[in-house]
């Protein structure tokens, strides 16, 4: 009995601590009912990490990372900072990247009539940068700049010089039109200490320059910092207050949105500040687990004269924001839907890795899209035969009718969902002399298979569902769905898997080691929200 009071006594004693600790804290804002909902974050949900952004006038445009995906670095465009319609790649010909790609962190300006997109492709080339007059493409080939470092910025002086910094911030002047250094770099700061500094960006105001940069990795330490100096070539003299964003701290930890940084500022239209960034939403709490990658956010800033930035008051963000906005412009989403009808690829999907002209594995016909199964598999060293788009939920629907009859037991086909080379794969293939349908899992150096379903002739449903910390796999060919396999979602996540995308959902065809002679045709996709 006396067991049963001490440890009565201790529950009363945590729960009590951590009801000060959630609904206590001098340093978390307390919402306001009264105050409406303007818009929600993240505005570009799912994997579109490292924004950068720019205005061109009343249009503002927008770029984010893509690694190993192709098409690279998608550009959107808005009148309101709040929606967004993508409008086209700068890394859209295979011809651009020769070496493939592996794209970190971009930063789009506009100068005089022209578009600059600056950029890494990390292990691929280097660092590079491409123009454009009309946002949309096309874009230049790359103009290659023998700087170190990754995600460097490109800042056009007041004086008509131009310059790069990267994130060991050493500056350097170039040649605009040949990407020429003119200067010998130097370092002009070493930021505040954290790790993994990356992204700097220069503004100029006030007569002041400052240098933004995020440090402390892109995990949950994530945060953003600023410096600023006299001159463009330093010293750079940190704020005091920094970091001028971060969820690390008593402020953030409650908010949904974690690991936020990587940020850019823009001034709209009207004058005001706005700072775009990324952050991920957890799947799984703890320990911390998320799934669809780092999604593009947007918070206000105010800057007063001769002052520093301040983010939203605070240095956090929320997903719903309750303050003033452009006037919203909204845009038409995406069918939820696709038939394929059209006859192209909407610009929501992707490949991984530039697919070989000389060595097609899809195409689209009579509402149809073809695939043909190739030797090599996901996460390999070749371009696997895989089509598919992000994950913007958590809670997700996608469901499409494949028809698919192979001849041989290597040949499989279905539905994948795909995080940095590991896969859970829905598929359909054949053992000895009839099809089957399965669920098989790899991740590392571990694989599943679930249950085999034997399949009758003719097409099969297949869908997959999430519910935030599981993926469910199930098939149908009479209208009901039958269930293969639950799996934890966290062994998909980014803190396992590894590396800095987001799960993506499409069609994968193999030939485990040969091609397949068979094509999977699949009638439409559609993905809705739970």
């Amino acid at each position: 009995m006396r067991n049963v009071k001490f440890c009565f006594i201790l529950l009363i004693f945590f729960s009590n601590i951590l009801k000060a600790q959630v609904h206590n804290n001098p340093f978390e804002a307390n919402p306001d009912p009264a105050e409406a909902v303007t818009y929600t974050n993240p505005i570009l949900p799912g994997f579109y990490s490292d924004p950068s952004i720019c205005r061109a006038g009343d249009d503002y445009y927008l770029v984010t990372s893509t690694f190993e995906y192709f098409p690279g670095i998608p550009v959107f465009h808005s009148k309101d900072l709040v929606n967004w319609d993508q409008i086209g790649y700068c890394i859209d010909r295979a011809e651009q990247m020769p070496e493939g790609v592996n794209v970190f962190a971009a930063t789009i300006r506009f100068k005089d009539g022209v578009f600059y997109v600056i950029n890494t492709n990390v292990g691929k080339g280097g660092n590079y940068y491409v123009t454009a007059k009309n946002p949309e493409g096309p874009w230049s080939d790359p103009i290659w700049i023998d700087v170190p470092g990754i995600d460097p910025d490109l800042f056009f002086d007041d004086n008509g010089k131009t310059y790069v910094i990267s994130s060991e911030f050493r500056l350097y002047e170039i040649d605009l039109k040949t990407g020429r250094i003119l200067t010998e770099g130097h370092r002009v700061w070493f930021g505040t200490g954290g790790r993994y500094a990356e992204g700097p960006h220069i503004y100029k105001k006030d007569g002041f320059y400052y240098l933004m940069a995020a440090e402390g990795g892109t995990e949950e330490a994530h945060s953003e910092t600023i410096a600023r100096s006299n001159t463009i070539s330093g010293p750079y003299a940190e704020n005091p207050a920094n970091p001028i964003l971060a969820h690390a701290n008593a402020a953030g930890q409650n908010i949904p949105i974690q690991g936020v940084g990587h940020a850019d500022i823009i001034q709209a239209a009207d004058g005001s500040w706005w700072v775009v960034f990324h952050g991920y939403r957890k799947s799984v709490g703890y320990p911390v687990h998320h799934i669809l990658g780092r999604e593009t956010c947007l918070a206000p800033v105010c800057w007063p004269k001769n002052g520093w930035p301040v983010i939203n008051g605070n240095g956090t963000a929320t997903i719903n924001m309750t303050c003033p906005t452009l006037d919203l412009k909204p845009i038409e989403a995406i069918p939820s839907k696709i038939d394929f009808n059209n006859g192209v690829l909407g610009f929501e999907w992707n490949f991984i890795q530039p697919p070989k002209k000389d060595h097609p594995f899809y195409l689209i016909e009579n509402g149809t899209l073809r695939l043909k199964g190739l030797a090599a598999e996901i996460g390999g060293q070749e371009t696997p035969a895989f089509i598919g788009r992000r994950l913007q939920d958590m809670n997700f629907t996608a469901t499409t009718s494949m028809s698919f009859n192979p001849e041989n037991d290597n040949e499989q086909a279905g539905l994948s969902l795909v995080n940095n080379g590991q896969h859970f794969d829905l598929l359909v293939k054949r053992k000895g002399n009839k099809r089957v349908v399965c669920a098989e899992m790899q991740f590392g150096s571990i694989r599943y298979k679930s249950r085999e379903f034997g399949l009758k002739p003719g097409p099969v449903e297949l869908k997959i569902t999430g519910k935030g910390s599981t993926f469910t796999f199930m098939f149908s060919q009479n209208g009901e769905y039958i269930p293969i396999e639950e799996v934890d979602s966290r062994f998909l996540s980014t803190e396992t898997v590894g590396w800095f995308t987001g799960v993506y959902v499409g069609f994968y065809a193999s030939g485990k080691g040969k091609e397949c002679k068979e094509y999977a045709d699949f009638d439409y996709f559609e993905y809705t929200v739970n």
